[in-house]
């Protein structure tokens, strides 16, 4: 004999508390009318006491929106991607949205199944750090899209609200500090690489601030954005024949990986050779030496994402964010 139960209905919580089943969806959905406190303490009640779950998909139909927003995430393994993703997370929750996280792991071809998926579950919008250069041309391939907003993005894309970062003046900051604070005058950087011939403005800052120092060009190193990557760089740069004294990292795995080339060769970090890297994740705080930053105001670019996904309304401009240098030990400096 079968023991499972009926599911608690609506009605069966409005006949426990006595009262319409319009009071109950008041109560449960926190509007939009008030209801007294004595009343929906008595729906609260009878809530727990039936074990009633509110049906999500009854609800959405009456709502007209499904109060989930999709992110999607090129590699889910960068620990820039998860701290960005726990802050669209916290930044949703905060707005009574959840979060459905998909991550395409660098693959074009998943990332486009996957957003077909998300759409097939009719999200409210879009949060998207795509594998492709060209995420226009990856959204457009599907019609009826809801709110698509572009993470990590360095300029306008055409139909698309996008956020991102001012890769230039970060790396800016950095030759600056590197080269104005502590003098070095051969300053290389690690580059992770591209499928494409855009130039990486982080190394247009790099050039810019180098020839504004009147210094000459360092090495560049172009290598897979892992901790892989980053050792390969090290690996690269300490080898050649002549080595730079600083190195610009573009991103903390970058760095990580660079830093465990100096250690084993027996370089003084950074006594031999000073690095900053870019991103500001916890990682960055806990390599050896902890590492100095271009650090990227995570929580400011979660909350204007989530204000773009959920706001179908609003015009689709590129959202410009700014960097900040947190000094630790790692350019040479005694702090962090």
């Amino acid at each position: 004999m079968s023991t499972s139960r009926r599911a608690v209905t609506r009605d069966d919580v409005a006949r426990q508390a006595g009262v319409s089943t319009a009071v109950v969806s008041y109560v449960v959905n926190n509007g939009p009318k008030p209801v007294a406190p004595q009343t929906a303490a008595r729906v609260r009640d009878a809530i727990e006491l039936l074990d009633y779950r509110p049906n999500p998909s009854a609800r959405a139909l009456r709502k007209g929106r499904t109060d989930i927003i999709g992110l999607v995430l090129a590699d889910a393994d960068n620990p820039y991607y998860t701290e960005y993703a726990s802050a669209i997370g916290a930044e949703a929750y905060e707005r009574g949205r959840a979060l459905m996280i998909a991550t395409a792991r660098d693959d074009l071809e998943s990332e486009t199944r996957l957003v077909e998926d998300l759409l097939g579950r009719q999200v409210d919008g879009i949060i998207a750090a795509s594998v492709s250069h060209r995420p226009d041309e990856t959204f457009r391939r599907s019609f009826r899209l809801p709110p698509v907003v572009l993470l990590d993005t360095s300029a306008p894309i055409p139909g698309f609200a996008s956020v991102g970062l001012d890769g230039a003046q970060g790396a800016r900051l950095a030759v600056e500090h590197l080269a104005g604070v502590h003098g070095h005058r051969r300053i290389g950087i690690a580059l992770g690489d591209a499928a494409h011939d855009l130039e990486d403005p982080r190394e247009i800052g790099w050039r810019e601030a180098l020839r504004a120092a009147g210094l000459p060009e360092g090495p560049v190193t172009r290598v897979p954005w892992t901790r892989d990557g980053g050792y390969e760089a090290g690996r690269l740069l300490l080898d050649s024949p002549d080595p730079p004294t600083a190195v610009f990292a573009c991103s903390d795995l970058l760095a990580v990986g660079l830093l465990r080339a100096g250690h084993e060769r027996g370089l003084a970090l950074p006594g031999d050779l000073a690095v900053v890297s870019f991103d500001g994740t916890k990682e960055a705080e806990y390599s050896w030496p902890p590492l100095t930053v271009v650090a990227q105001p995570i929580a400011a670019m979660a909350r204007e994402a989530v204000s773009l996904a959920l706001d179908p309304t609003r015009p689709t401009p590129h959202q410009q964010f700014q960097g900040t240098l947190v000094v630790r030990r790692s350019c040479g400096c005694p702090g962090g």
